[in-house]
């Protein structure tokens, strides 16, 4: 079983921004033996939970919740894309090289995305090769924004680039959500605004050609897509009948939708079977979005109760991470 989707901040890591990067170390504060509050620039998560620091607690939950290898990326919280560029990318450097010795003193355990300073896409797409060439990473965490700017943005084409020549699998995580000045009761910047985030990330991937131009490059959506499965054939229609869609966008939009991955995290079986049937097995992976609690601590069992057939479910839990990431056996 492979979580293609979850998330670490250890303390070495964190010693190493506070040493390297002091105006942006993250601080911590103890609340209990199993959570602290995290603050860093004008974030704070609380609570943010000891399995994304403390190893032994993740290995012990990755054994309960029968996960056998994650996937592991930064916390969106140190994508620090609204800083300063030369110091994001320090701190990019500092989590990529922590993450890429986690995957080699945990084989088979751990393997690694990259996280970049996609507010300078130059300066990115070198971190970007140099997490892919000399720490052993696997692909690129990103956000769905950068600093207010969407996913098609030229500029980024730099990072595309460099992402198409290694055949990179890519993870679009919801950041700093639009709107959320809406959406400050009930947590809705979370149960709203982080699928809306996913969608219009994905949007504009697709209508800017990004896909299009890029095609050894493999998005995946967190979250399964947000609105995405749902709402693909608005898009298409949209592209048929007005010309805006087309401004950018060479080809159908449904070729570039083709080749949009999901994470399996709906939190409920029919979700599941839907973007089963929409996208098929082969564009599902299995996520969790450990270790928060907007995420699963049960994943396995939810994808084993929502599809029913071996071959979709093995696909989804194991195998199509290994081809898309190039895992060993």
């Amino acid at each position: 079983m492979i979580d293609a989707h979850a998330h670490v901040l250890t303390e070495a890591m964190i010693a190493g921004i506070a040493r390297d990067v002091p105006g942006l170390a993250p601080r911590l504060t103890r609340l209990d033996d199993e959570a602290a509050v995290l603050e860093i620039l004008d974030v704070r998560q609380n609570p943010f939970p000891r399995a994304a620091w403390d190893l032994e607690r993740r290995f012990a939950d990755m054994a309960a919740q029968r996960v056998d290898m994650q996937v592991v990326c930064n916390i969106p919280h140190t994508f620090l894309y609204e800083g300063d560029a030369g110091a994001a990318d320090a701190v990019s450097e500092i989590q990529n090289e922590a993450i890429g010795a986690l995957g080699r003193a945990h084989p088979g355990r751990l393997a690694g995305l990259a996280t970049a300073p996609m507010q300078d896409p130059v300066r990115a797409a070198a971190t970007l090769a140099r997490a892919v060439t000399a720490h052993g990473l696997r692909g690129l965490h990103i956000g769905s924004n950068i600093a207010g700017r969407n996913l098609d943005d030229p500029a980024l084409d730099a990072v595309w680039e460099v992402a198409d020549q290694h055949g990179l699998l890519v993870l679009v995580h919801p950041h700093k959500v639009v709107a959320a000045e809406r959406m400050r009761s009930y947590y809705l910047t979370n149960l709203i605004g982080n699928p809306l985030e996913t969608t219009i990330a994905a949007a504009s991937l697709v209508f800017g050609g990004v896909i299009e131009r890029h095609p050894r490059v493999r998005f995946l959506l967190s979250h399964a897509g947000g609105f995405v499965p749902f709402q693909a054939g608005r898009f298409r229609h949209g592209w048929r009948v007005r010309p805006e869609p087309r401004a950018r966008l060479k080809g159908d939009p449904a070729e570039s939708l083709d080749r949009l991955l999901y994470d399996s995290i709906t939190h409920a079986p029919g979700p599941l079977r839907f973007l089963l049937e929409e996208v098929g097995p082969e564009r599902i992976l299995f996520g969790t979005d450990y270790p928060f609690d907007m995420g699963t601590a049960s994943g396995v069992e939810e994808v084993e109760a929502a599809i029913a057939d071996p071959a979709a479910r093995n696909a989804i839990l194991s195998g199509n991470a290994r081809r898309l990431l190039g895992l060993e056996d």
